[in-house]
């Protein structure tokens, strides 16, 4: 039969094959059909035949082939045939499908959905013929009948694919289904419902499935719901990120775990890449995704953002029309983020409202963390990232050349945040990705070497983490190092120390690099620029501190650790230790040469060498005797001649030119620190073995030279260094110069010689006496020369010297002056306690020493760059001074002795508030530490309970101390109040209270005074005032202060109507006639501008969350309903606020400052109150209308406000109006000129408020509309501002002009715009 039909198809005319076709019985065709196919026969050409013989035009013919294409798609999917012959078959049926008529292909598509949606479909292969058939559908014109009606072919399609995608698909022809789309001719609409579909299967699917279907989605994108798509994909992986993490921080017996990690980040990274494919196909997608990205941005950038999204922008940054667009978000994001934060952190009031989220800056760190699943396409865009942050918001010049170095616990600031945030992306990256380490290192370097003038310190701290990380790593990009080392004599000399500091572990494991440096360091030490030859001597000192030579101490005294991981070879060998020994002899060789050259240069050499040794015991010898050929120039050596020093040698002259040559008094310091280094360390050592003599000989000479000088220098008179009160010492003359270089130096070693003797004093009370004596001849230049300076009126001369004294000595001292209680001391002591110059000459050093690690974070002096034995002193320190202020009042010193200058006491107290902050500047985590020290009680015993108190009951312990000490002083007599003291007293409490937890029950209002009388003084009352506000947001909001603090100003001041009288509340007893304003009050304006800005980011807030649920469509109704928490906090701040403006906006302030600031905040008000306003304009429909206390407080603001505003501007003006008359009259031009100028500042912002007024109500209008509620009942409306000319008044005032003119000339402009506030006042 088969043959019969094909020979029949061969004929021309095909109307026998017709006919033969309608004799065969209905199943006939059909079996014959599917036994050649099974059989692997030429079932094609069958088929053709069949097709041929069935003509459309016939009805017969029709559902003949109806039959036939049911038994083919049957066939097909029944997986019985081969591959060729189904896609044969299929291809056929495809030819032909668009020849049906319309109700056949309705037909046809509805069998295939039932399959779909029953899950009877076998491999799918059938679905490629779905999409033709949808396709012919859409071109037929006729109407169909579909269901009960009748609609056009385009119709028809729209319902069947609607019915198809409403439902069940099976998982596995998803991908199938999804991609059969792409050949069928979508409206939006229709592409909307199949992009829906696909992406509420996502989660059914298994994972490995959805990258084919994401690219499948991607395809079809291009249709149309490109948005869509991409939301839709975002969010399931940000939602499976959380889900992943949840699960692994959370219970570890939770036997499933959904997706191991590593199979998640490799899809995600897969899709990532589709994505981005898809992107530079089609930019219209990229655009899309940086718009959705944005919006989200505007409520909470933390809403859309997660690792996946972000991962997938840095992954956009390859394509370059996206890239700064991607990054200036990422930007955006970061710092917006650490502004919220630090907005959340600095209030309660928000803090308990808004949750604790993650932040952009933990996603970023965390998109690092999985870029280690070889996502090599995010890295690129990570490291741009990382530098951007860094180069955007790095430390930034500041006036005076120094840079605003910070640390670790004041980078709370965002932009620190942020900055900190690129180093950490760049070092975790470096860490990752061995092939991006090259590139990082370069451009590390670069910006170290280009950016010279501009701080780098972040840069080099990134260095000095990357070097630390993995030295020997780094040995492949070595040549990138030795590159940077050739400009290192153009560098600044802090760049350099800090560069060579960071590379130095490099130096220890390679050689050729470490022999690049000493050549550039030889050459260095003999370039033109003096900062050259200083890197020279930097860069050697540090290569000798760290090449040990053989048998030097341990270096359990390093400061610098080097961490165990990091060099792996053994750079102490016994080969290595005899190499270091020549190698470091030779670098002292060419250190020595450096003693010829210039001071500075000799001065950086003298505060090294005390490091070198205690780092390199074996050196002593070398560097001693070098210390004492120096010496030995300019000493005397005959034991009867004064002075002992030649201090001519010591000056240089070149023509006019005066200057020091030699820092005597440095050389001598570092003489003396050596000394007594040697002596404790190295001499014990050698005690039992045999030495040769002359190896000590140094020692005992340097000894007996020092002790000869403090014995010829006790003798000498100032007029043996021809430096009495006679003497010239101005700084214009030559002779002035070198007097006070030569007091100076003279200075300085007195100094080092009052440390030297009291080290070797062994509490013997004639070196004590030596001290004082040593002491008075320092006391006495240093009087002569503050008196010649206060002559000059150039108080810098004075100021310009650091202390020689080291820290360690100086916490040594004052521990002996005050502390020292055993009895065998008492007698010798009782020598420098008498002299009450001494002590204070002693507490001044320390806040010397305090104020150096303030602006630089070391002191000077030895072990002063160690931030160790720095911490110890300090602790030392501390507790001495908390000891001397606490057991010895300053009012008890003062009422003894009325001496010039500030009273021990006070300077102590002034010590402990400089080392409270420098504490928490530099030592935030050792705080615990810190306080434990504080404990002055001896607690050797109570050591172990001791260690659990926490730092919040510490901290309270010492605020009570110093409150006791505030609350003694303003209960003293008015004449003995000391606001000084008041005022360090209330600077060490709030740096103090910023250690508590604002939980706790410690944080206690400062107590209210007893008397008012020591109140008058305003700087005072601004830092109580401060402290107030500080303590009072870290455990809720202060509205309600501020309205308190706003009751006793009005009642202070008075009303603006003289009528009327306020009654005095007196809520704080702070607020008085001369602290009200503007002290206080200005003070309070600014809290409630603080208040209203947290208000405003609250609405910020409410809004964007509001847009993205309109946005995403969901049931308003309960998306709006965890906001009302934050709607009601809203309304009851800005209710008090109200309140609180109501009470200033009546107060008779003075003109000045205080109305300018509150015509802006009131402004501010307004602008809140909008937008609040414009918030509920956009939810008021889906709540169903506004909340009843949303009314109150439009009614309040119309009763209590907006009048009172508008009186308040007729006072403002008022007053200008009379100044401007009396000033008319009777002053000169001048003065009415500045009185003018005064005037039109305090009356601009009111324009600005009274059109914050009117958006206000023009908002409140619309809302009355929308809400049905009428909230303009409460609202005067204000007065029209339009006006018209009146033209007689006009001519009397041109007429007064021109009088004016002629009297005086300069008056008449003056005049004019004087008048202007006098006419809006006659509107009114």
């Amino acid at each position: 039969m088969d043959q019969k039909i094909l020979s029949l198809a061969a004929e021309k005319t095909a109307d026998k094959l017709q006919e033969f076709l309608q004799t065969l019985r209905e199943g006939d065709l059909t079996n014959l059909l599917q036994n050649q196919a099974v059989k692997g026969k030429v079932a094609g050409a069958l088929l053709r035949a069949i097709f041929k013989g069935s003509p459309c035009s016939e009805e017969a013919g029709t559902l003949r082939r109806r039959k036939i294409y049911t038994c083919c798609i049957q066939l097909v999917e029944s997986g019985d045939l081969q591959k060729e012959i189904a896609s044969e078959i299929i291809g056929l049926l495809m030819l032909e499908a668009h020849h049906f008529p319309g109700p056949l292909l309705v037909e046809l598509a509805n069998e295939f959905i039932s399959a779909v949606r029953e899950g009877s479909l076998v491999n799918g292969k059938s679905l490629e013929l779905l999409p033709i058939i949808l396709t012919a559908l859409a071109t037929k014109k006729e109407n169909l009948a579909y269901g009960k009606g009748v609609l056009s072919g385009e119709e028809c399609k729209k319902q069947l694919i609607n019915t198809l995608c409403s439902g069940r698909w099976d998982q596995q022809y998803v991908i199938q289904l999804t991609s059969m789309f792409k050949d069928v001719p979508l409206t939006a609409e229709e592409v909307e419902f199949v992009v829906e579909k696909a992406l509420s299967m996502f989660s059914k699917m298994n994972l490995q499935e959805i990258p084919p279907l994401v690219y499948q989605l991607l395809v079809l994108s291009s249709k149309g719901s490109r948005k869509s798509v991409l939301e839709g994909i975002i969010a399931f992986f940000s939602a499976l990120d959380k889900q992943h993490n949840e699960e692994q921080s959370g219970d570890e017996l939770l036997d499933v775990v959904t997706v191991p990690s590593g199979e998640l980040r490799h899809v995600e990274g897969t899709i990532i890449l589709h994505i981005v494919f898809a992107i530079k196909l089609d930019y219209e997608l990229g655009r899309e995704l940086v718009k959705h990205l944005k919006v989200g941005q505007q409520g909470d950038s933390n809403n859309n953002l997660s690792p996946f999204s972000i991962a997938l922008l840095l992954s956009v940054t390859r394509i370059q029309r996206f890239q700064d667009q991607v990054l200036d978000l990422l930007k955006t994001s970061v710092v917006k983020s650490f502004k919220d934060l630090q907005l959340l952190q600095g209030s309660k009031f928000l803090q308990n409202l808004v949750p604790h989220r993650s932040y952009v800056s933990t996603m970023i760190l965390e998109v690092v963390k999985n870029s280690v699943h070889s996502w090599d396409h995010v890295t690129q865009g990570l490291v741009e990232l990382g530098f951007i942050l860094m180069d955007s918001y790095g430390p930034k010049k500041v006036l005076d050349g120094k840079t605003i170095e910070t640390s670790p616990s004041l980078s709370r600031m965002p932009n620190q945040h942020a900055c900190k945030l690129g180093a950490n992306i760049l070092l975790e990256t470096f860490k990752i990705h061995e092939m991006i380490r090259q590139e990082i290192l370069e451009q590390v370097l670069n910006r170290v070497v280009t950016r010279a003038s501009s701080p780098i310190s972040h840069f080099l701290d990134l260095l000095s983490n990357i070097v630390m990380y993995a030295p020997l790593v780094l040995q492949s990009c070595s040549s990138k190092v030795t590159e940077a080392f050739d400009y290192l004599s153009f560098l600044p000399l802090r760049t350099v120390q800090r560069l060579l500091k960071a590379v130095q572990p490099l130096l220890k494991v390679s050689m050729s690099m470490r022999d690049c440096l000493i050549l550039v360091l030889r050459k260095a030490m003999f370039a033109n620029q003096l900062d050259a030859r200083k890197s020279a001597v930097a860069g050697f000192l540090l290569l000798l501190k760290n090449f040990k030579v053989l048998g030097s101490l341990s270096s359990s005294q390093c400061s610098q650790s080097l961490s165990v991981s990091q060099v792996h070879v053994d750079v102490h060998s016994h080969y290595n230790s005899v190499a270091n020994e020549t190698f470091c002899l030779e670098i002292m060789d060419s250190l020595r040469r450096c003693l010829s050259q210039q001071a500075d240069v000799r001065l950086m050499l003298y505060e090294g060498f005390y490091d070198v040794l205690r780092r390199n015991s074996q050196l002593a010898n070398s560097v001693m005797q070098t210390l004492l050929s120096q010496l030995k120039q300019f000493y005397e050596p005959k034991p009867d001649l004064l002075p002992p020093l030649k201090l001519e040698a010591c000056i240089l002259t070149q023509g006019d030119k005066i200057s020091l040559q030699e820092p005597l008094d440095y050389l001598l310091c570092c003489i003396q620190h050596c000394l007594a280094w040697y002596k404790n360390t190295v001499i014990p050592l050698q005690q039992g073995e045999e030495e040769e003599e002359e190896e000590e000989a140094f020692y005992k000479d340097l000894d007996d030279i020092l002790e000869s000088i403090t014995n010829r220098m006790i003798k000498s008179e100032l007029e043996d260094f021809e430096l009495d009160k006679s003497a010239d010492f101005s700084q214009s003359t030559s002779i002035g110069i070198k007097n006070n270089i030569c007091a100076f130096l003279v200075m300085g070693v007195c100094e080092v010689l009052i440390e030297y003797n009291f080290s070797i004093s062994s509490f013997s009370k004639n070196r004590f006496e030596d001290i004082l004596s040593l002491f008075m001849c320092y006391k006495k230049l240093s009087d002569i020369l503050n008196e010649k300076a206060g002559k000059a009126k150039t108080k810098t001369a004075n100021k310009t010297n650091d202390s020689l004294l080291s820290m360690k000595f100086v916490s040594s001292l004052l521990t002996a002056l005050f502390r020292d209680s055993i009895q065998s001391h008492q007698e010798s002591l009782s020598v420098l306690r008498s002299s009450n110059e001494f002590m204070r000459y002693a507490v001044n050093v320390a806040l010397q020493k305090v104020q150096q690690l303030k602006e630089t974070g070391h002191v000077s002096g030895p072990d002063g760059q160690n931030p160790d034995k720095i911490f110890q002193n300090l602790c030392d320190i501390t507790r001495v001074l908390l000891w001397r202020y606490t057991s010895i009042p300053t009012s008890v010193e003062e009422s003894g002795k009325k001496e010039k200058g500030k009273s021990i006491s006070l300077l102590c107290l002034e010590g402990l508030q400089k080392i409270f902050s420098a504490v928490q500047q530099f030592y935030q985590p050792k705080m615990q530490q810190f306080l434990r020290a504080l404990d002055v009680t001896d607690k050797e015993g109570e050591e172990r309970e001791d260690a659990d108190v926490s730092v919040t009951q510490r901290t309270a312990f010492q605020i009570r101390q110093f409150q006791r000490s505030l609350l003694n002083l303003l209960s003293s007599q008015e004449e003995d109040f000391n606001s000084k003291e008041a005022l360090l007293l209330v600077t060490v409490l709030t740096s103090l209270s910023k250690l508590l937890e604002p939980s706790s029950p410690q944080v206690i209002h400062p107590p209210r005074p007893p008397k008012v009388l020591g109140l008058q003084d305003a700087l005072f009352c601004k830092s109580l005032m401060n402290l107030l506000f500080s303590l009072h947001v870290s455990y809720k909001s202060p509205v309600i202060l501020l309205r308190d603090l706003s009751q006793d100003i009005h009642g202070h001041l008075g009303d603006i109507d003289q009528d009327v009288e306020v009654e005095k509340t007196n809520h704080f007893a702070i607020v008085n006639l001369r602290t009200a304003a503007p002290t206080v009050c200005l003070l309070v304006l600014s809290q409630a501008e603080k208040v209203l800005e947290e208000v405003d980011w609250l609405i910020t807030k409410l809004k964007g969350q509001v847009s993205q649920e309109t946005l995403s469509e969901e049931a308003p109704s309960q998306a709006t309903l965890p906001n009302q928490p934050v709607e009601k906090a809203i309304i009851m701040q800005l209710g008090t606020l109200l309140t609180f403006f109501h009470e200033l906006v009546q107060t008779a302030l003075p003109s000045g400052s205080c109305v300018d600031t509150l015509l802006k905040d009131l402004c501010k008000m307004y602008t809140t109150l909008t937008a609040l306003v414009r918030y509920y304009l956009q939810v008021c429909q889906s709540s169903g209308g506004i909340p009843k206390n949303m009314e109150k407080l439009v009614k309040l603001s119309g009763s209590h406000l907006t009048p009172l505003c508008y009186s308040f501007i007729s006072y403002v003006q008022n007053k200008s109006k009379s100044l401007n008359y009396t000033g008319e009259k009777k002053e000169k031009p001048a003065a009415v000129a500045t009185a003018m100028a005064r005037v039109l500042r305090e009356t601009k912002p009111i324009p600005n408020l009274i059109f914050a007024i009117e958006q206000y109500e023009k908002f409140l209008i619309h809302l009355s509309k929308k809400s049905k509620v009428n909230l303009m009942q409460h609202m005067k409306l204000s007065t029209s501002r339009d006006f018209k000319i009146k033209g007689n008044i006009l001519d009397m005032v041109l007429r007064e002009d021109g009088e004016d003119e002629n009297e005086e000339g300069t008056a008449s402009e003056h005049g004019g715009q004087n008048k202007e506030p006098a006419k809006k006042k006659r509107k009114k």
